[in-house]
């Protein structure tokens, strides 16, 4: 699910009916659990995305330090690269096109997560928020 998809989701979802509070309360174990089970989701994806990000960078580490066989350069369609020094390296890993692409994917889905999580948190903490709607009502209506 796209990050812009969860945001549209939760635009509509987090507004509160202040003439409807009760019917507002009952939604929250619905709102709940839809919510955790898109978090359940990104976050195996997420997972994922780790392990696959690590496996890549390390092919691009071999290829870079020249240990990649001809038959691995053949199927990932990369030249051969010139042996370099230690030191190189790490500017050549930052610097490379692939890994970065790979690297912006893994930030955008730890930060679905993220935003996943804070909205269930603020679940958590939406009965009281409704609790106290209820009692202003109260208080300003006199009772």
């Amino acid at each position: 699910m796209k990050l812009e998809e969860i945001e549209a989701l939760w635009e509509v979802d987090s507004k509160i009916d202040r003439t409807d509070l009760d019917a507002e309360s009952l939604k929250i174990p619905y709102l709940h659990s839809k919510y955790y089970k898109i978090f359940l989701r990104e976050r195996i994806q997420l997972k994922a995305d780790e392990f696959e990000y690590k496996q890549f960078y390390k092919v691009k580490h071999e290829y870079y330090t020249g240990k990649l066989s001809q038959e691995e350069l053949k199927d990932y369609g990369w030249d051969p690269f010139q042996f370099l020094l230690k030191g190189e390296l790490s500017v050549y890993m930052d610097a490379d096109r692939d890994i970065s692409k790979k690297l912006i994917t893994l930030q955008v889905q730890r930060e679905k997560v993220e935003f996943l999580d804070s909205i269930i948190k603020t679940l958590n903490t939406r009965g009281f928020a409704i609790k106290n709607a209820i009692d202003f009502i109260r208080f300003s209506s006199g009772n």
